[in-house]
């Protein structure tokens, strides 16, 4: 008996903790963008995901300049971005690797009713920004180096305009904020459509100009090079990548939004090239 003795509590011990196969896996740290998560889409594709893997996930919603930011430092995952340009740039430069589309909708832009700017008499959203800059009419700018934000700086070079001044309002804040500031003010906003719908009880600003090709906003997923840091969970990034690919969610993408605004917030795009992403939803 005294040989048997110490056993039992190791045998009890190995009963209360997991074997090396059971035990709790590192959580997945996705950094995104606020736009995923004021739209409401992350709150039904993080607990499926968790449900399917036995992974937790940590959600940092950014803007994608910060969210891609932390990736090249080694602190997320997984990317799910949405500024192409830039996004390139950090596959390019080896901080991101698989760079693969997974779904897109547009942006708008939105202003008082009144439309002091005439924007809706325009038909290309550059001259619609000019027009703006034009008559000084008040204009929220995220100004967070969001993919947004990226967009929004791009048609004022289109345009010609250095925007600054009083009538320019930089929010500093994520798109529902930067909706809620430009709502309060009657002032004009570029926001993709998805956070506008989610949003459009709170807001009463209407779409003026909608549907010109640059406004396309396309979002992708990307992981992180492990080389970026130790603490990269590799097979988590990658189980979250190949999870929002997967044909199940592409089907839940494609009616999200349905039941509450009568058509989706976004269009599923997997296995597609840029170049075969339509424009207006």
């Amino acid at each position: 008996m005294r040989r048997l003795t110490p056993i039992l509590p190791m045998l009890l011990l190995a009963t209360l903790v997991p074997s090396s196969g059971e035990a709790q896996r590192a959580p997945v740290i996705l950094s995104t963008t606020t736009s995923t998560l004021d739209s409401g889409l992350l709150d039904v594709l993080v607990p499926m995901f968790e449900r399917q893997t036995g992974y937790a996930v940590k959600t940092i919603a950014v803007g994608t300049g910060q969210a891609l930011t932390l990736a090249a430092r080694g602190e997320a995952d997984v990317v799910l971005a949405h500024a192409p340009a830039l996004e390139k740039k950090y596959v390019a430069e080896g901080k991101t690797l698989n760079r693969r589309l997974v779904m897109y909708n547009d942006f708008v832009v939105i202003g008082p009713a009144e439309d002091p700017a005439k924007v809706k008499g325009t038909r290309k959203a550059a001259d619609a920004l000019k027009a703006i800059a034009d008559t000084g009419a008040p204009f929220v700018s995220r100004g967070d180096n969001s993919g947004t934000h990226l967009l929004e700086r791009a048609l004022w070079k289109q345009a010609g305009v250095e925007p600054r001044g009083g009538w320019y309002i930089e929010s500093g804040q994520g798109m529902g904020a930067t909706l809620g500031i430009a709502d309060d003010r009657k002032a004009y906003t570029l926001t993709d459509r998805a956070t506008f719908l989610a949003f459009h009880r709170r807001v009463r600003l209407p779409i003026l100009l909608e549907g010109d090709r640059p406004l396309l906003n396309i979002y992708s997923v990307m992981e992180v090079n492990p080389s970026n840091g130790p603490r990269v969970n590799t097979a988590g990034g990658n189980a979250f990548a190949e999870f929002m690919l997967s044909a199940d969610v592409q089907k839940v993408i494609r009616t999200f939004g349905v039941d509450r605004n009568g058509h989706p917030l976004f269009v599923p795009i997997a296995g597609m090239k840029e170049e075969q992403v339509g424009g207006k939803e």
